[in-house]
């Protein structure tokens, strides 16, 4: 790293750890920082909040960041995490046996996907709703914060209590 970034990096505030969403107050944040969901899921990187508060996050591993989490700075002040909108699109189908279909489909791409009651969401590609069309899906474009599913080994879980 150069020696200029790695001097601005010893003197920022440091965020070491995540308060989940519900575990602390939004209303004592001191900044807020709004970012997309390749970027609420990180280990280390530098940001600055909506307010110019400038930090480095730096936790122990890649976590994924949800809307409503706060990112706690050495000191104990909390930065809020705000899930940015980003253009996506609302799949629907007839019915639960073709949604499923569908979704088959986007997994066999290894395609992002959240799941919003009896729809799905995915990011916009072009190539995927052309597919999807030709499938019998009802798509709406929609601009909207993304919380894909992670997958089955990435949720976070006690790992002591499967022993």
């Amino acid at each position: 790293m150069r020696p200029e970034v790695l001097e601005r990096i010893r003197g920022m505030k440091r965020a070491s750890q995540v308060a989940r969403a519900g575990q602390w107050s939004a209303a004592d944040a001191v900044d807020r920082v709004a970012l997309d969901a390749h970027e609420r899921h990180r280990r280390r990187i530098v940001l600055t909040a909506e307010g110019g508060t400038g930090f480095l996050l730096d936790l122990p591993q890649a976590t994924a960041l949800h809307d409503g989490d706060g990112l706690v700075l050495d000191g104990g002040a909390t930065i809020a995490v705000v899930a940015k909108p980003e253009p996506l699109v609302e799949i629907a189908a007839q019915d639960a046996a073709a949604l499923a279909r569908l979704a088959w489909h986007l997994g066999n791409r290894h395609t992002e996907v959240q799941v919003v009651g009896g729809r799905l969401r995915m990011r916009r590609d072009r190539v995927l709703e052309d597919m999807l069309s030709g499938l019998g899906a009802r798509l709406t474009p929609v601009e909207a914060p993304f919380e894909p599913e992670r997958g089955a080994y990435e949720h976070e879980h006690n790992r002591d209590a499967h022993t």
